[in-house]
């Protein structure tokens, strides 16, 4: 292991909390090394709404990780969700007053700092920066302007932001559990790492993570991310209309969604019954599937238009030609890309992990760990740049460009160890 980083992921939701311990060797081969899991109800919507029962969560779910890899867990990666994350474009300018007019890793900090200035309210905080693109004299299209000649460079960039009280609280969740806190991303960030491949982040393509408290939502195109949002309606939800529709126990709601959940009705062939033990004693209670079925398509399509609201709100509801990539726990719902297909007229398929090399694979091989791996694989990109933000264009990394927003990234993160 002396040659090996050990790197953490550690998803805190809503219903649940996973953890993830890998190894990358040399080579950057990730093994997953220990997995954990525990059930959640310290949070609400994606924010800590109870820090005692969020830190017992997190400690079942690193306990039972270190279990299974021998590891002794210092450090973590943690991901941030919640309808308080909000996502705009903001757009710079500078003149470049240097000898021979020579663009220079200084000029692009200075821009993108100016990208930086916009109002925000006192509770908000910036959480991520993500270049778009650089037009220097009128010229677009450009990645990484060093070394460019020009007399006026502006630049458009893509800045997430979060509650400074909600970033917070996490914060202290983690450390009351015996934990340090390495960094804090956004989840959808996240999750795209483990799920998507760069020729879907090419051709376009909206990554939908349907969690327990909070659906994510990030579109993807030409080698970077475009748009981001996060819907308050996800996993429970649904689970609450069965509990209310069919007038069952939540455990029974729950039981009902994960083992005879099905999102759209037109793929029943056969409208068995299937029995619930009464309540109290009372006689069991019979229920068709078919009903089952559209309470919870119902609600799941509600979810997907309110994701293609996202996908055109972003502006690039034509250019995804890789369709929508469905993960998190809601996506094992039966007939989730079918009805996907219908709703946003999009091809779509279930992410799971991928580019994993050993250790626990079938494992972490579900859409719940999408988030969990998603942190390991963002921290190993991270440590690689050197960086802590590695969010620019593929076709920048290791660029200058990258550099400096991994300078201004470190500068953001500061804020977090004044908690």
């Amino acid at each position: 292991m002396e040659e090996e980083q050990i790197i953490v992921g550690l998803d805190i939701g809503t219903t649940k909390v996973c953890a993830v311990v890998a190894s990358v060797n040399e080579l950057d081969q990730v093994n997953i090394l220990g997995v954990g899991k525990a059930p959640s109800d310290g949070l609400n919507r994606g924010v800590v709404v109870n820090i005692d029962r969020t830190v017992n969560a997190i400690k079942k779910a690193v306990e039972q990780a270190h279990l299974a890899s021998g590891i002794e867990v210092k450090a973590v990666n943690v991901g941030i969700a919640g309808d308080h994350i909000r996502s705009m474009r903001s757009k710079g300018v500078i003149t470049i007053n240097n000898k021979d007019n020579e663009i220079t890793v200084k000029d692009v900090e200075r821009l993108l700092e100016d990208c930086q200035r916009i109002m925000l309210p006192s509770d908000q905080q910036i959480l991520h920066v993500i270049p778009q693109e650089f037009i220097v004299d009128g010229q677009d299209g450009i990645n990484d302007p060093v070394g460019m000649s020009g007399m006026r460079m502006e630049a458009e960039v893509h800045i997430i932001t979060g509650l400074v009280s909600a970033a917070k609280n996490l914060y202290r969740c983690v450390e009351r559990a015996g934990f340090e806190v390495n960094d804090i991303i956004l989840e959808p960030l996240a999750s795209s790492y483990a799920v998507l491949d760069d020729e879907e982040r090419e051709a376009g393509t909206v990554l939908v993570d349907i969690g327990g408290g909070t659906t994510d939502v990030a579109v993807f195109q030409d080698n970077t991310i475009r748009h981001t949002a996060v819907v308050a309606i996800a996993g429970q939800k649904v689970t609450d209309d069965i509990r209310i529709g069919l007038s069952v126990l939540e455990d029974q709601a729950e039981k009902l969604k994960r083992e005879h959940g099905l999102c759209y009705a037109d793929l029943i062939e056969e409208d068995d019954i299937i029995t619930v033990p009464g309540i109290g004693g009372r006689p069991p209670k019979e229920i068709k599937k078919s009903i089952l079925a559209k309470i919870i398509q119902a609600r799941v399509e509600e979810i997907q238009e309110i994701v293609a609201i996202e996908i055109k709100r972003s502006g690039y509801s034509g250019e995804l030609s890789a369709g929508v990539v469905v993960t998190g726990g809601g996506s094992l719902l039966d007939g989730i890309c079918e009805l996907s297909n219908e709703v946003m007229g999009m091809d779509c398929k279930v992410g799971t992990p991928r580019g994993l090399t050993g250790g626990l694979l079938d494992e972490v091989d579900t859409p719940i760990y999408a988030t969990g791996v998603g942190l390991v694989m963002h921290a190993l990109k991270a440590q690689k740049s050197p960086s802590t933000n590695n969010m620019v264009p593929a076709s920048t990394q290791g660029s200058s460009v990258e550099k400096v927003v991994n300078r201004l990234a470190e500068r953001m993160k500061s804020w977090f160890k004044e908690f």
